[in-house]
């Protein structure tokens, strides 16, 4: 039965290359056309493969179907929380995870730090759109018009000197986040309050969450908080390859800055 579950399932990357054949398939596998299309049959019973009018078979769309709700039912946030808590064990700096839902970045976790200065911030709520750290990483991985049009409705509130003044400058910045993969609010919101940031991502590489470490200047100068910026970056990658099931990918340490 294990021999049989193992041959069925191996025709699946098969298919995910293109159309392929009976004999395609049964040479893949190793074994006759008979058995070939016995476990194709019971695929395809099952939606998971389709026979086109060539006679060659592609991924059906039940196999499609099965994986975008795998995707909707992960919760970023359970898969994050304990790398957040690491993190934070690590440094003891202010850890949060956000996301992008209907024109807001939200902050959905948060783990204190452990310095008597805190954040005001709270789960569930909206984050400073046009200067947060996490915020910049989500709508840089939006597509380009999306982008500039959300771009164009935002306001731009000057809450310090160091606050994105306005479209034109925002977009120059979403363009340079979205080229070197991680963002920083350094003094954007609170004149004493510095952040890094990186981005989580699926397994399509779309930005499903961010990530952020925030401290206030008394604890902290900006330019010792962005030291922290690879660990970041590690805690990220390491919840992606969690939450999308990929294995990390060994060069990618070595490229980190």
């Amino acid at each position: 039965m294990s021999q049989t579950v193992d041959r069925a399932l191996s025709i699946l990357p098969l298919l995910a290359e293109g159309p392929a054949d009976l004999g395609q398939v049964a040479d893949r596998l190793g074994v006759h056309k008979s058995t070939a299309l016995r476990l194709l049959r019971t695929l395809h019973e099952h939606g998971l493969v389709y026979r086109q009018s060539d006679q060659r078979y592609r991924l059906g769309a039940r196999l499609f179907a099965l994986a975008q709700e795998a995707v909707e039912n992960l919760d970023v946030r359970e898969i994050a929380h304990p790398h957040l808590v690491r993190l934070n064990e690590t440094c003891g700096h202010t850890v949060h995870l956000a996301v992008y839902e209907e024109n807001e970045v939200l902050y959905i976790d948060k783990v204190e730090s452990r310095y008597p200065v805190r954040m005001y911030s709270r789960i569930g709520k909206p984050v400073a759109i046009t200067v947060a750290a996490v915020a910049k990483l989500l709508l840089a991985d939006l597509p380009e018009p999306e982008r500039r049009a959300l771009a164009d409705k935002l306001d731009y509130p000057l809450y310090t000197p160091r606050s994105t003044p306005g479209a034109p400058a925002f977009l120059k910045e979403l363009a340079t986040v979205r080229e070197q993969g991680w963002a920083t609010d350094l003094g954007g919101h609170e004149e004493s309050i510095n952040c890094v940031a990186a981005p989580i991502r699926g397994a399509d590489g779309r930005v499903v969450a961010a990530m952020s470490v925030s401290a206030p200047n008394v604890v902290v100068t900006a330019d010792e908080l962005l030291t922290l910026l690879p660990l970041v970056r590690r805690t990220a990658d390491a919840i992606s390859h969690e939450y999308s099931g990929k294995p990390p990918a060994k060069e990618e340490s070595s490229r980190r800055p």
